[in-house]
């Protein structure tokens, strides 16, 4: 992908934007005079030329800034009603979409859910005085206060009102201050279940954005999964009516004995963690009541459950479908807005690099001005001055590539002396041969075995001895071999380029690290010899299979870190709940009532001349703290013996108690199903992909060359210094100086980065996107044309402040 004829730049003077900045027009009008005239004048006085090109240039400065927040608003599908509409909305935009501003934003949320650990009932290291958590509670709700408050001058009161998650957030914000004021002035806690909705600051955060979207994605799928769920409810009622009139006659069935512990029975069955004690009662009495049981199983929990999996993986998929059309869809309108900001009634075919120029300064402000022209370059496939709107259209894909000067060496040792080169090709050679991979790969296997073997060998205790196995020295040693002939041969650069070298390096380091630590007896650090085993992960690069499997693995980490985040929110919403109802209710020998007794029971009984201790540790699965509320809310997760929990805590409290461990069972339940279908829809996603485009190079990440040439640099760098001065030539002049020293006249940059699922989802629904593109056209035909650039200096054009904005649905 390289030009061979070079293109033009256009130095042209700042000409007028066939749209104008609504901050410009907000600031005009303010202050009585007019943008048309500020911009238009065909004949300014001699005097005026200089007020005159400054004004031009702050108003471009203006365009290039509305453009930038247009097209971050596109990236991060933020509703274009929420765009600022005047100068003073800018500056309170600009002021709340700053890492500072986020970072405080999650500090403050940050220490409202922290609190829960030093309010009663507190962690006992971490108690606090109730004056002194009421007041950090206080300080951090003014400073949320102040956030929204920012954030309605930004988007104005009627914008602010229509937001629905920032209103949640201010009805939260004034129960929370009110419940705050009320502990402080009576100097005592009182039952404060709304604490619970204090991870709706968390998650209204701008870091927190990926947690918004699962939520949005679970709600979405409540309705199919709603169906399903009552219908498994329909038919768990049918059979506990069932159960009572068959079972209960048997006095010694204590699972059937009313309808109540008949419905709670078959639930707790349907996840398995009672079966077979459930049914050993009846089945001792009759053995064909083992039909019962097995006819439920088969319904609820075999087909019903399955159907529920598959009813919420089909809405997912089709959500994520969705969702990328949207948001396609959206960057697109981004893209258009932007456009029409930065082109001139001089040249309306498309945007030249002085106006690219001053809007990568605002989108993306740490840019290079070398990286500024490649991306230009990178976007102008039509070979002209000029980047078309059909060219802009691929902005976001191309913003984002990392350019570094190919190397006109194919190795790093080329220029070394011959014989030198000669010893350093031959290892090159030998670690890119298939023999020495195997050879590895045996190691590695070997490895792996004597590991097991020697682990199967050890009786307990001491597992670490004093002095260090011949084996790891051995193995250690190969390690450290390959390692230094890879990074001969090919370069520490091209070396470290790679994700699994990378891995191979950080596990040889840490078995190094082992080695030191059982050398010099340092046994805080002997949990470092465990790791040996990774190495065992290298043999998965031998099948292509498992290599998908990984790589969607490392593709899917941060999407599984955001659902992870989600469901951590959900127990905090319920280990509150817990602990303001359950607190303190589960001890030792406190269900001694019944039919878990035993799992709580703690009693000391001399046996001879020895005293033995039968302990029911059930007790400690309690919501004494937050901590060990969540510990509870894990197990509950598991489902394993789940009910022994809740039926303690029922026993100490009230039979409506079930419902709290009931409702998070099934709270819990659409969370796994939603993470289940999402590790499905990823892996089924990248099968079909690959059968797809069985030729693509998608390990390689999105690659790009374009070649410039010395009369282009020299032409930016006079560029930039009528516009900025030599502050930014200083790449700009290495690249000359370069082409200098090797004579010359061209050098070609390699643009990368990492595939993302939508360059894979652009792949997958090429045909599809098409289709969606000409839909929408034909919508914002019908709502708000967009004039043709070849037509825009001869058509008025409405100022961005009156166009009907685009209301993307997100």
């Amino acid at each position: 992908m390289q030009w061979r004829e070079q293109p033009a730049i256009y130095f042209e003077d700042y000409g007028s934007p066939v749209e104008r900045s609504s901050y410009l027009i907000e600031l005009h009008t303010n202050d009585g005079g007019s943008y048309d005239v500020i911009n238009d004048a065909s004949s300014p006085a001699a005097g005026d030329c200089c007020a005159q090109q400054s004004s031009a240039r702050h108003n471009w400065e203006m365009n290039y800034q509305e453009a930038a927040i247009y097209l971050q608003e596109g990236e991060n599908n933020d509703k274009f009603f929420t765009h600022p509409k005047n100068a003073k909305a800018l500056a309170a935009y600009l002021f709340a979409h700053n890492h500072l501003f986020y970072l405080m934003e999650l500090s403050t949320a940050l220490l409202l859910l922290l609190l829960s650990l030093c309010e009663a009932p507190a962690v006992p290291m971490l108690r606090l005085g109730i004056f002194v958590h009421a007041t950090l509670e206080l300080f951090a709700l003014v400073v949320v206060v102040f956030e929204l408050s920012m954030k309605m001058r930004w988007l104005g009161f009627q914008t602010f009102i229509r937001h629905r998650r920032t209103m949640v957030k201010t009805c939260v914000l004034f129960v929370q201050f009110i419940e705050a004021i009320v502990v402080l002035v009576r100097q005592t806690s009182h039952v404060r279940i709304t604490r619970a909705l204090r991870c709706i600051f968390l998650v209204d955060c701008r870091y927190c954005g990926a947690v918004r979207r699962n939520l949005r994605q679970i709600f979405q799928s409540l309705p199919p999964f709603i169906d399903i769920l009552l219908l498994l409810l329909f038919f768990m009622v049918i059979f506990a009516i069932l159960g009572f009139y068959l079972f209960s006659p048997n006095h010694s069935d204590p699972y059937f004995n009313t309808l109540e512990n008949s419905l709670v029975n078959l639930f707790v069955l349907l996840t398995t963690s009672n079966f077979p004690d459930v049914m050993m009662p009846s089945y001792a009495r009759n053995p064909w009541s083992c039909v019962f049981f097995i006819v439920y199983l088969s319904i609820e929990l075999y087909f019903i459950m399955n159907l529920l999996l598959a009813v919420v993986f089909d809405t997912f998929n089709d959500i994520e479908k969705r969702k990328f059309k949207s948001l396609l869809l959206h960057k697109r309108t981004a893209i258009q807005h932007a456009y029409r900001l930065l082109i001139t009634k001089q040249r309306p075919s498309g945007i030249s690099f002085k106006h690219f120029e001053g809007l990568l300064r605002f989108y993306k402000p740490r840019m290079c001005a070398r990286e500024r022209y490649l991306t230009f370059k990178a976007l102008n496939q039509s070979n002209t001055p000029l980047v078309s709107l059909k060219d802009f259209y691929n902005f976001y894909e191309v913003v984002g590539l990392k350019w570094k000067a190919k190397r006109n060496r194919e190795h790093w040792f080329d220029d070394l002396p011959r014989t030198a080169f000669l010893i350093f090709k031959g290892i090159n050679i030998l670690v890119k041969s298939r023999m020495f991979q195997y050879t590895m790969y045996t190691v590695v296997a070997v490895n792996g075995i004597w590991i097991l073997v020697e682990t199967f060998m050890l009786q307990g205790g001491n597992f670490f001895s004093r002095n260090v196995p011949w084996s790891y020295i051995v193995f250690l040693t190969i390690y450290g071999v390959e390692l230094l002939l890879k990074t001969t041969g090919l370069g520490p650069v091209e070396y470290l380029s790679s994700g699994w070298n990378l891995f191979d390096f950080s596990v040889t380091l840490f078995a190094f690290l082992g080695l030191m630590a059982l050398a010099f007896n340092m046994e805080p650090f002997y949990f470092i010899v465990v790791l040996r085993p990774l190495q065992l992960l290298r043999l998965f690069k031998l099948k292509k299979r498992y290599r998908n499997v990984l790589d969607t693995m490392f593709e899917l980490f941060p999407r599984m870190a955001s659902l992870g985040l989600t469901l951590l929110i959900f127990y905090y919403c319920f280990a509150i709940v817990g602990m303001e109802f359950f607190a303190g209710v589960v001890y030792p020998n406190c269900c001694n009532t019944s039919t878990v007794a035993d799992a709580y029971r703690w009693v000391n009984h001399t046996v001879g001349n020895k005293t033995v201790v039968e302990e029911g540790y059930y007790y400690l699965n309690n919501f004494d703290n937050i901590l060990n509320s969540f510990v509870t809310l894990f197990e509950l997760t598991v489902v394993n013996d789940w009910y022994i929990i809740m039926e303690g805590v029922t026993s100490q409290t009230t039979h409506w108690s079930r419902l709290y461990f009931m409702i998070f069972y099934i709270v819990t339940m659409v969370v796994m199903t939603i993470i289940v279908a999402f590790i499905l829809d990823a892996f089924v996603f990248r099968m079909n992909y690959t059968r797809k485009n069985q030729d693509s190079e998608e390990d390689n990440g999105i690659v790009l060359e374009k070649e410039i040439s010395k009369e282009e640099v020299v032409g930016i760098i006079e560029l930039y210094k009528r516009i900025s001065g030599a502050s930014e030539t200083a790449q700009l002049q290495k690249i000359v100086l370069q082409m200098d020293k090797y004579g010359q006249m061209s050098t070609v940059f390699l643009g990368r980065r990492s595939r993302t699922k939508s360059d894979l989802s652009m792949k997958m629904y090429e045909e599809e996107i098409q289709e969606w593109y000409e839909e929408h056209s034909r919508k914002e035909e019908t709502q708000t044309p967009l004039q043709e650039p070849a037509s825009a200096s001869n058509s008025s054009v409405k100022p961005l402040s009156l166009r009907q904005r685009s209301q993307t649905v997100i």
